[in-house]
């Protein structure tokens, strides 16, 4: 089993070190497929940097993944506990057509997402990257289960005590589940970082350009000179954002999809 589970840990693994090890190589030595290059050189990275606005790019989806990432943690957290702890008419057909929006893939709602965008006069501005994807149907899902598996009595005893709503949910419940707080952050933040599609159509202006449209448009739009290494380069920086990420809240990851079940 160990050695299954090794093999295959290493079929996922190797082409991601693969690609370290490229990012570092002159183009001739690219295609050799050695984890590690005989020449090392950051020729690659230093002329991705001279080709495109790199840095200010890495600003734009940093601060669009944060607030994006904020903004579904929190409305999450609100509609969530609505649906788990507050009795009102019609709450299980909402829960259900919530549910039923999982199903459905973002390109459905693309044309009209845009058409909304253009009509509040929103293209090219940030509000066009973070407003819609504000709220998302599988962090209500998952706050919903893990404020069902919370005590109701801390609730009476919190609302015994003065404390409004929102106070019980983000001071007294909040605390009691954040290994859900920390998966959702993570898989929003990976979602909203990796998003290339939304924002190719929506912003136009290069320096509202997000680090992956930018890297998508540098490597088939012909400034990486038709160079490997350099695409290869720009991959690596797009990706050690969510991999720094994943490490330090692997643990709470971790224990939160190995607790979270689906309660009716």
């Amino acid at each position: 089993m160990y050695a299954a589970l090794s093999i295959a840990a290493l079929t996922f693994i190797y082409p991601f070190l693969w690609m370290i090890g490229a990012s570092f190589a002159p183009m001739q030595e690219i295609g050799s497929m050695t984890l590690w290059p005989s020449h090392p050189t950051w020729g690659n990275f230093k002329l991705m940097v001279d080709k495109i606005p790199i840095w200010r790019s890495l600003f734009n989806s940093l601060l669009v993944a944060f607030f994006t990432t904020s903004l579904v943690i929190i409305t999450g957290s609100v509609v969530g506990y609505a649906l788990a702890k507050i009795h009102f008419r019609g709450k299980q057909l909402i829960f259900y057509i919530i549910v039923f929006t999982m199903s459905l893939p973002f390109q459905v709602t693309l044309i009209p997402n845009y058409i909304t965008m253009v009509n509040l006069h929103l293209v090219d501005t940030y509000f066009a990257l973070i407003i819609p994807f504000s709220v998302s149907a599988f962090a209500i899902l998952m706050f919903r289960q893990a404020f069902q598996g919370l005590p109701q009595a801390l609730i009476d005893a919190a609302r015994m005590d003065g404390c409004n709503e929102t106070g019980i949910i983000f001071r007294i419940l909040w605390p009691n589940i954040k290994p859900t707080i920390v998966t959702v952050a993570i898989l929003t933040f990976i979602g909203s970082w990796n998003e290339v599609l939304w924002p190719l159509i929506i912003v136009r202006n290069e320096k509202l350009m997000t680090m992956p449209q930018l890297v998508t448009l540098f490597a088939t739009g012909g400034r990486a000179d038709s160079q490997l290494g350099v695409k290869i380069a720009a991959a690596v920086l797009l990706a050690l954002p969510v991999i720094i990420v994943f490490l330090f809240f692997q643990k709470h990851f971790i224990q939160s999809m190995a607790s979270t079940g689906l309660k009716d």
